[in-house]
This record gives C-alpha cells, sequence and structure tokens, in this order.
C-alpha cells in the first residue's frame, strides 16, 4: 500500500542528498520516479543541489495554484514514487492532493522539507504534512555546541536576525542559515534584542 512520506530536518541534515539517493535506488531498478519541487524554491532554477555537490534536474516545479493530483492522474507512464524536495514551500491544499495521490492513484510521495522557519514557526505545507502523513521521519544534525540541532537560524550578511519574510532563500540576497539547538538559539536572540534595544537609545 503506498503512504505518504514527510521527512523532515534543519538546514544541514542532507535531506536533498538523501532524496537523490533515494532517486537513484528507484531509477536503478528500472522504475520510473518524478522528481518536484514548489516553485518557491528558486535555488538551482530547474535542479536540485545538494551541499555535497549532487545535482539533478528536476521534471516539474509546482506553482502555488498547480493541483498536484490531477497533473499525477495525467502522467500516461507509470511512476513508482512522486519525490518533492523542499516541501515547506507547498500549500496546505496541495498537500491534500498529495495523499489523494497515495489514495486513488497508489503512488508513493515522499516529501522533504523543514518542520520550521527561521522563527521557529511552522511553515503552512510542513505543517499540513505533520498533520496527514502516514510515516514521519526527523533527519538529524547537530549545532555548532554539538547538542541537536532543531532550530534554523537566518543570518543577513552574515548576522543573526528575526526579522523579515518566512520565505528567503539560502544563499540568495546575502542569505544564509545556520542550524541550532535551542540552547544556542535562544543565546544569539538573546544577543539579538540586547543589541536592537542598544541601537533604539
Amino acid at each position: 500500500m503506498a503512504k505518504l512520506y514527510f521527512r523532515y530536518g534543519s538546514m544541514n541534515s542532507g535531506k536533498t542528498a538523501l532524496l537523490l539517493q533515494a532517486v537513484h535506488n528507484y531509477e536503478e531498478q528500472g522504475m520510473k520516479v518524478i522528481v518536484a519541487k514548489p516553485s518557491k524554491d528558486t535555488k538551482g532554477d530547474d535542479h536540485l543541489v545538494s551541499r555535497i555537490g549532487l545535482k539533478r534536474k528536476i521534471d516539474f516545479s509546482f506553482k502555488p495554484n498547480d493541483n498536484i493530483y490531477k497533473f499525477m492522474e495525467k502522467q500516461t507512464i507509470k511512476v513508482s514514487c512522486l519525490f518533492i524536495d523542499e516541501a515547506q514551500f507547498l500549500e496546505p491544499t496541495q498537500v491534500d492532493e498529495l495523499m489523494q495521490v497515495v489514495v486513488k492513484l497508489n503512488i508513493p510521495v515522499i516529501c522533504y522539507g523543514l518542520r520550521t522557519d527561521f522563527q521557529t514557526k511552522g511553515f503552512p505545507g510542513s505543517t499540513r504534512l505533520l498533520e496527514i502523513a502516514h510515516t514521519i521521519e526527523e533527519m538529524k544534525t547537530i549545532c555548532i555546541c554539538g547538542r541537536k540541532a532543531m532550530y534554523n537560524a537566518r543570518k543577513v550578511n552574515g548576522h543573526f536576525t528575526i526579522t523579515g519574510d518566512q520565505v528567503a532563500i539560502d544563499g540568495e540576497n546575502e542569505v544564509t542559515y545556520e542550524p541550532l539547538c535551542p540552547h544556542c538559539y535562544y543565546e544569539k536572540l538573546d544577543k539579538y534584542n540586547k543589541l536592537q534595544k542598544r541601537k533604539k537609545k
């Protein structure tokens, strides 16, 4: 029976690399897969790019108003699995459409993405996946202190920040991210707040 999977982790947890490895495993067995990502993810343009150098062209980029179920229903070749990277950028309705792909078309769907943003708030797509996915798996990485990283700290020009839009792509407009444990995240947050108070004086 097909299932909807959500594999989440903080930045640098190897999500894209593991997705590409899973895709390779399917294709090595002669199976047809579709590799996609939301159009909001502009990193790599029409490619998935992992931090360790792996790269692959995507088959499709889903816009916010695209109906993923209808897209999959129109496929003329037997699809063994649908892979979606950066799934946090999906609309909640699209996550429901993924469940329809699983239930009505019997096609497994494996999503990789972040659980929360740089303010520790859930992405709408991730929240819906956490609510309905058959299987939820955490992909772990470590903080600079050695503890398990859970948060994604945003830096602009190398400086920690908690302001800005929820979506800001890593590597664009001087934006980068750092995986942090809660202890280190709040330590940086306290320093940030103290700095902001000094600037207002």
